[in-house]
């Protein structure tokens, strides 16, 4: 093969290779797009769901001590947690100990929607603020991923200026049952944002 040849079938080659882009959610400078969640097979070592968004945010049911572990290996530095002492009462291992033997930082956020663990925007700013100054990927956990989707929805309203039905369009992706309305007719994400939004008004009591 001629040196002429040779650097026409070296530029094929490059040209043909698939071009592979990290997407950055988390960091104090992410990229501006959001792409949509992946939906990731939660088999045993997550709770309900297990979703993927970009490349560094990962958001999901209970997890257990194994599947953090294998999120360390894969790069989460932080990990988000909004159950209530009582739900992490029942789990069969102390979450913050491990997460500390790992070496990761632990952000505890627990809300229930109640007086002393209310929805509020308070939790969006401390989501928020974990996710800035994470160095790392982060795992934002509850039980099934209701809470989780929820709050990620708001912090996209909020925080990302994301329309609402786009946002609430990643929530559903992931675990947000909209569908599943509190006593009251307000969604979590309302509460997590301090206001109403008139795209979840179906099926809302008058």
């Amino acid at each position: 093969m001629t040196r002429k040849a040779a650097s026409i079938a070296g530029a094929l080659l490059v040209m043909s290779a698939p071009l592979v882009f990290a997407q950055h959610v988390v960091g104090a400078h992410p990229d501006k797009s959001v792409p949509m969640p992946v939906s990731l097979d939660p088999a045993k070592s997550f709770q309900a769901a297990f979703a993927r968004v970009g490349d560094d945010l990962y958001i999901s049911g209970r997890p257990t001590a194994d599947a953090l572990r294998q999120l360390h290996d894969k790069g989460v530095t932080t990990v988000v947690n909004l159950r209530t002492p009582e739900e992490m009462s029942h789990i069969g291992f102390d979450e913050a100990a491990e997460v500390a033997k790992l070496g990761m930082k632990y952000v505890y956020l627990p809300v229930r929607g109640s007086t002393d663990m209310p929805y509020s925007p308070a939790t969006v700013d401390g989501f928020s603020r974990a996710l800035k100054e994470a160095n790392g990927g982060v795992l934002l956990h509850c039980t099934v991923a209701w809470r989780a989707s929820h709050l990620w929805s708001a912090y996209l309203i909020r925080e990302r200026g994301m329309s609402v039905d786009s946002a609430l369009s990643q929530g559903r992706a992931i675990n947000l049952m909209d569908d599943h309305h509190m006593s009251e007719g307000r969604q979590p994400v309302e509460d997590f944002l301090g206001r109403d939004l008139a795209e979840l008004r179906h099926g809302r009591k008058p």
